[in-house]
């Protein structure tokens, strides 16, 4: 028999690590969504089988040339500071913020050429070429509607509502402890009446990843999603009578974990290097010793779990052979010294937990193998991006990425000439630009039937799995830890970088 939600108290959450921004407006990295995502809305939510449903609009009509998209949006609905969210905040969004600063909306909008506002509460996009895609994207943590009168005529990505967020959804900003805690509280004035039902979230830094089990075990926090406790103790965890563990929500991103190459580097600019080092990686092993099983080693630069995107047909593969990846090395022109070293570079990993600095060390070892030295640089969030990003200052670079459920939303981007884009993550950092590869680009952008898509798929995978600017490793199995009196979590696709408003507490 289902229970009825008890409104009231707060949820103890962590978020891993600290957060940039509370803006996925023009910085999508999850951990930015999982806080921000209760405050602010988009247009659409994703269920668990990927099918839009409605948020600020209530419906969506595509024109039959699908050179336009009309939004019904929904009535009654006011920012946290009170002002009326209309068809102007849409407008303002879509084309000073998704277009031009959003690391995914950008590429995926690129044909957006207007946004008509008929009324108050229709808002038309209109683009020069289709680019149905968007209807994959629109959820908070994909393209977030900003309220146009706390952002006009700024810079976006400087704006000091971005460290303050004032949004529409289920629970308004508090209060930011850098290296401490971010609040929340109930809005009591959201549309959707009787949600939500807690009074607020307390989001959590906690950088120690054994403090951060041992808090769970305690009560002392209740809610940890995206990986966020060591890898071992998931077991062990999951058998505790007062937790329980989910790998719900994650499929909206479809994350697997590469490797990108700074092709400004002589060495790595080599194609034989980059074969060679691809054969220096035991991917099984770095799955199975790192992420303790937890997901499944690449194929391909598109993860299995997207099927009918997904190919091997004729794709590169690079299994684990130090013995050619030696040979490769010497016929690149790159032979050992003395002291038995071909040449050295640096590798930086994204911070998200301690498993990504494992996961380079892991790295360093099999490249050492055949005579890579690798010096290993740890730093936070904010410093990685903008060495990577922004400094271009890094020989390889390993995070985890996010295709998306259309891999036209975050598969191509590393690929891409036109993602080149100094200052803006998760973008193409590598500097790989190919004339061929761009125009199959085009053919899945502009495609009119999904079959040409598909195939168009295929050869984009052929190609970027040759060329290797980046190089897919690890298909990640994420995973949420919960204390078993938080109820209400929702299943949907996206459900971790989604509004906790159906959540409540036993109590």
């Amino acid at each position: 028999m289902a229970q009825t939600p008890a409104p009231g108290g707060i949820l103890r959450a962590v978020v891993q690590p600290e957060p940039v921004t509370l803006n996925p407006g023009y910085n999508n990295s999850y951990v930015n969504g999982v806080v921000a995502t209760n405050v602010l809305e988009g247009l659409l939510t994703y269920d668990k089988d990927h099918k839009p449903g409605p948020s600020l609009a209530t419906a969506w009509k595509v024109a039959p040339d699908a050179l336009s998209i009309e939004f019904t949006l929904r009535k009654e609905v006011k920012w946290h500071d009170g002002r009326p969210f209309t068809s102007a905040d849409v407008k303002y969004s879509a084309l000073e913020v998704w277009k031009k600063v959003h690391p995914i909306g950008r590429n995926i909008l690129a044909d957006l050429d207007d946004v008509a506002t008929p009324d108050d509460h229709t808002a038309v996009l209109k683009f020069k070429r289709p680019a149905l895609v968007v209807l994959n994207f629109l959820n908070a943590q994909g393209l977030p509607v900003l309220p146009r009168h706390l952002y006009e005529n700024t810079d976006v990505r400087t704006n000091p509502y971005n460290q303050k967020p004032v949004g529409t959804g289920a629970f308004k900003f508090k209060s930011w402890s850098k290296g401490q805690q971010i609040d929340l509280v109930r809005n009591e004035d959201y549309w959707d009446k009787g949600k939500p039902y807690l009074d607020g979230i307390v989001f959590r830094i906690i950088p120690d990843a054994a403090a951060r089990s041992a808090a769970l075990e305690t009560g002392e926090v209740d809610y940890i999603p995206w990986d966020s406790v060591p890898l071992n103790d998931v077991e062990r965890l999951q058998k505790l009578p007062s937790l329980a563990v989910t790998y719900q929500g994650y499929s909206w991103q479809s994350n697997y974990l590469v490797l990108e190459f700074n092709l400004r580097r002589p060495e790595l600019a080599h194609p034989t290097v980059r074969h060679a080092i691809a054969h220096a990686i035991n991917r099984p092993g770095l799955t199975r010793a790192v992420w303790y099983n937890l997901g499944t080693p690449s194929a391909s630069t598109i993860p299995s779990s997207l099927k009918q995107f997904y190919t091997t047909d004729k794709v590169p593969q690079y299994p684990y052979d130090p013995q050619l990846a030696n040979r490769l090395l010497d016929q690149a022109g790159y032979p050992r010294q003395a002291n038995g070293v071909r040449f050295s570079i640096h590798i930086d990993y994204a911070p998200f937990n301690q498993n990504f600095g494992r996961h380079a060390e892991y790295l360093k070892q099999n490249l050492k193998q055949v005579g890579i030295e690798v010096d290993v640089r740890n730093q936070d969030l904010a410093s990685y991006l903008k060495r990577v990003y922004t400094d271009y200052d890094f020989d390889l670079q390993t995070t985890r990425w996010a295709p998306y459920i259309d891999p036209q939303l975050g598969g191509l981007r590393q690929f891409w000439t036109q993602t080149i884009s100094k200052g803006t993550p998760w973008q193409n950092a590598s500097g790989y630009a190919n004339p061929e590869l761009d125009a199959i680009i085009d053919k899945i952008r502009y495609a009119t039937r999904q079959d040409d898509r598909y195939k168009a798929f295929g050869d984009f995978q052929r190609i970027a799995q040759r060329d290797i600017p980046a190089l897919a490793l690890y298909e990640e199995k994420n995973f949420t830890v919960y204390n078993r009196k938080v109820h209400g979590l929702s299943d949907d696709a996206d459900a971790s970088q989604a509004s906790l408003k159906t959540v409540w507490i036993q109590r």
